[in-house]
């Protein structure tokens, strides 16, 4: 494997571990710059994240690169590299604007404190295409008539759709229109205030503060999957407030069939009212996006450089607003517009296909974490239903996103013979054209993968 091959697959791990805020902080900006037998030496960007990197990540790093490399003992972290090029330039200024907004966040007058909500998400400035259509008119009908026409309202799609913006844009027109008591939340975070409720005998003073609201809005309700008490909890507060006709809105990475270890009385809460699905966005609704995120910004992009973007970035918004900060920064440090040209160099190695080159090891990670089972389970021998499907999708993904040779990934999957693994890929391969459900779940894994080595 090159050097970039295997940091990519330590960013692959270090992110699944980390929020996307401290991933960033932390790495962005690094990478492998030498390589012997047994040691390799990481470029990092200035004192302070070599020292962090050396004191709170290093062995788990290390590890990281041992499954890859065995023969690696050491690691050595410097600061800065021999070549500073165009694309370093451009990082160190995107990598600063992140620490700027992190540092800002605890004081972002945008964000109320009370409700959570961020002020810069509306309607107005949401971007309606054929992907999102009914999930954004939803969205709005459920301002006019609270409570009481779609409810819960769940809307669900892949990471970086705009599923966040939406679920904000609905509380702050409540909000504005001064119609109720709102709390938009995450749902890792409500997680953590109930655990810390139940540690401090208040519980029953956080569900009263629930019970109050006009609306509620989980954002990411896929999260409580599998944690018992937080279903309990979750399902209790749904009930008190559906009983009073009080609105719950809710977002997912998928709908609610399809999340795993999510108690059977919630997905039919869930499923009870208006599902909307977001999706990919089309050319016309990506380029549309980007001249309103280019004039809010003012930076003077021609219609030509837009479109270039909107043609190759494919995947979602955040990854076209990330390609549009790459030129911003361009900008930024030479004081001046670039052409086509210039662009295409800027955003060469942000447009190449990363997830190609992706290593066994995330796809496994990948496909157990997305079905709630254990890489160990999806590795052995078991017939169970609910592991052997998730292998059989590991063996297509391991095969489409690798290259690997059908023996190689049977080894790979326990030791099982090359002829089993091209019965599963066959048989996902073949019911992935028919099987709406199973085509969104491909997308949604492979979406996980790729955004494991966005840098």
């Amino acid at each position: 494997m090159t050097n970039e091959e295997i940091w990519k697959a330590v960013l692959g791990e270090m992110e699944l571990m980390l929020s996307k805020a401290n991933f960033t902080t932390w790495f962005r900006n690094t990478s492998i710059i030498s390589k012997d037998r047994n040691a390799v030496v990481v470029s990092v960007p200035n004192g302070f994240i070599k020292e962090w990197l050396e004191n709170k990540f290093h062995k788990k790093i290390l590890d990281s690169i041992r499954t890859l490399t065995p023969e690696i003992r050491e690691i050595q972290y410097i600061v800065g590299h021999p070549k500073i090029d165009l694309k370093q330039n451009i990082d160190k200024v995107l990598l600063e604007k992140d620490l700027e907004e992190k540092i800002g966040t605890a004081v972002d007058v945008d964000v109320d404190r009370t409700t959570n909500l961020n002020k810069k998400y509306s309607f107005d400035s949401y971007v309606v295409g054929s992907s999102n259509e009914l999930a954004f008119a939803a969205s709005q009908a459920i301002t006019k008539n609270i409570g009481k026409l779609y409810n819960p309202l769940f809307i669900y799609g892949g990471v970086g759709l705009g599923k966040t913006h939406l679920l904000q844009a609905i509380g702050n027109r409540i909000l504005y229109e001064n119609r109720g008591r709102v709390l938009y939340v995450p749902a890792e975070k409500l997680t953590a205030d109930l655990i810390e409720s139940i540690r401090n005998r208040t519980i029953e003073e956080l569900k009263n503060v629930y019970s109050k609201l006009d609306l509620l809005i989980i954002d990411d309700i896929q999260f409580i999957a599998g944690k018992e008490k937080t279903q309990d909890i979750v399902f209790s507060i749904f009930n008190e407030l559906h009983g009073k006709n009080k609105q719950v809105v809710l977002s997912s990475d998928r709908p609610p069939k399809a999340i795993p270890a999510l108690e059977e009385r919630l997905r039919s809460r869930f499923e009870g009212g208006m599902i909307a699905d977001i999706g990919t966005p089309d050319l016309e609704t990506r380029l549309a996006i980007l001249k309103m995120k280019s004039e809010d910004k003012e930076c003077g992009l021609d219609a030509n450089t837009l479109s270039y973007i909107a043609t190759n970035i494919q995947k979602n918004v955040r990854e076209l607003e990330g390609a549009l900060n790459r030129v911003i920064a361009f900008s930024q440090i030479y004081n001046r517009i670039p052409d086509l040209k210039e662009v295409k160099n800027i955003l060469n190695t942000y447009l190449s296909s990363p997830y190609r080159k992706t290593s066994p090891q995330v796809i496994l990670k990948n496909v157990a974490d997305f079905y709630s089972i254990s890489l160990t389970d999806l590795l052995k021998r078991s017939r169970k239903k609910e592991v052997v499907r998730p292998r059989q999708i590991a063996m297509f993904l391991l095969r489409e996103e690798t290259k690997l040779s059908f023996p190689e990934i049977g080894q790979k999957l326990g030791g099982r013979d090359h002829s089993t693994v091209i019965h599963a890929f066959e048989k996902i391969k073949k019911e992935e054209s028919a099987d709406e459900p199973l085509k969104q779940e491909l997308v949604l894994i492979k979406e996980r993968i790729y955004n494991s080595f966005e840098k």
